[in-house]
C-alpha cells in the first residue's frame, strides 16, 4: 500500500513496463512529489542506497493526463493501471486492487492540481532576470518621445556613460518595465486589450501542460512565455475561431476550470485558475468574438457564410 513519507511524499512499491510493449515488468520503489511536480522510481527505496544513487526513471506530473484500471488492456497483468503521459502509456503493476485504486487516485489527484502561480517573490526575482535586457546597470541612458504622423518615436537623448539620468529616473522606469512590459515592448500597439493574464495551457504534440500569459485583443488572442515577453508564441486570430465554450472532456483530461478554443485547424484545451476565470475567459472571447463580426453573427454563422464573404472581404481590403 502506498504511505505518506515525512516528507508529505506519497511512497511505495509497484512493478512497471519499463520498456515499452515489453511485457516485463520490474520491482521499483515509487515517489510521488506533489512538492517537486514529479513521479520517480528507483531500484530499491533510496534510504537503502548509496548516497545520491540515480533513480531508474522520473515522469513530471504536467505531462500525465489521465491515470486508469488497465485490467481490459493488459488481462494477463493482474492489478494493472495505466499513466497515459504524452505519446507514451507507462503499464504499472499493483499489488492488490486496494493498491491499484490508492495509486490511482492518488496520481489522478496531483495531477488535477492547477499549476501554482509564482509568489510575489518568485515573480520579481523573474521580473530582475529579464529585465537587464531592458534596463541594466550598465545602460545609463536617457529617451525622448514624439508623435510623427500619429505613431509615437522614441530616440535617445543621452548615449550610454551619461550622468543624466538620475536615480529617480531610472527606479521610474524600472518599475514601468516590471509592470507593463508587454506595452512597452510595442510602443505603436494600435489594438485595444480586452483581457489578460495567466493561464494553463496543453501543447500540441507533448501533450504537456504549461503556464502561459494570454492576451486577448480585439482582432486576435494570443499567448505568451511570460509577461515579459515581446513576441508571442501563437497567435489566435479571432476570425478563426468557431466556438469557445467549457470543455466536455474536463472529466476526462482530470483537469478542473477547463475551457477550448475551438479553430478552423486546432482545439486549443486551457485551463483557467477558477471557475469564475474560465467564465470570465468564455465570456470575454465570446464577445470580442460578435464584436468584431457584427450583432448576430455567432462563429457558426460566420463559418457557414465563410465561403461567401472571402471575395467580399478580398475586395474590400484593397
Amino acid at each position: 500500500m502506498p504511505y505518506v513519507d515525512r516528507q508529505n511524499r506519497i511512497c511505495g512499491f509497484l512493478d512497471i513496463e519499463e520498456n515499452e510493449s515489453s511485457g516485463k515488468f520490474l520491482r521499483r520503489y515509487f515517489i510521488l512529489d506533489t512538492q517537486q511536480g514529479s513521479l520517480v522510481w528507483f531500484m530499491d527505496n533510496p534510504q537503502n542506497l548509496p548516497i545520491g544513487a540515480d533513480c531508474m526513471g522520473s515522469l513530471k506530473l504536467t505531462y500525465i493526463s489521465k491515470v486508469s484500471d488497465a485490467t481490459k488492456l493488459r488481462p494477463k497483468a493482474e492489478f494493472c493501471f495505466v499513466i497515459n503521459a504524452g505519446m507514451r502509456k507507462f503499464f504499472l503493476q499493483a499489488n492488490d486492487q486496494q493498491d491499484l485504486v490508492d495509486w490511482v487516485n492518488a496520481l489522478n489527484k496531483a495531477t488535477k492540481i492547477t499549476v501554482p502561480k509564482l509568489s510575489d517573490g518568485q515573480q520579481n526575482a523573474e521580473n530582475q532576470k529579464a529585465l537587464p535586457d531592458v534596463v541594466g546597470p550598465k545602460k545609463q541612458v536617457s529617451y525622448k518621445t514624439e508623435i510623427i504622423g500619429g505613431v509615437p518615436i522614441v530616440t535617445q537623448t543621452q548615449h550610454e556613460g551619461g550622468d543624466g539620468v538620475d536615480r529617480a529616473e531610472r527606479e521610474a522606469m524600472h518599475r514601468s518595465h516590471s509592470q507593463l512590459p508587454y506595452f512597452l515592448g510595442r510602443p505603436t500597439q494600435e489594438h485595444t486589450v480586452i483581457k489578460s493574464g495567466y493561464c494553463v495551457k496543453q501543447g500540441a504534440v507533448m501533450r504537456n501542460w504549461k503556464r502561459r500569459y494570454f492576451l486577448l485583443e480585439e482582432n486576435s488572442m494570443s499567448y505568451f512565455k511570460s509577461d515579459l515577453e515581446k513576441e508571442p508564441l501563437r497567435m489566435i486570430p479571432l476570425k478563426e475561431v468557431h466556438k469557445v465554450q467549457e470543455c466536455k472532456q474536463s472529466d476526462i483530461m482530470m483537469r478542473d476550470n477547463l475551457f477550448e478554443v475551438v479553430t478552423t485547424s486546432r482545439t486549443f484545451y486551457i485551463q483557467a485558475d477558477s471557475p469564475e476565470e474560465m467564465h470570465s475567459w468564455i465570456k470575454a472571447v465570446s464577445g470580442a468574438i460578435v464584436a468584431q463580426r457584427g450583432p448576430g453573427r455567432s462563429a457558426a454563422t460566420i463559418s457557414e457564410t465563410s465561403n461567401v464573404k472571402k471575395g467580399n472581404d478580398m475586395r474590400l481590403a484593397y
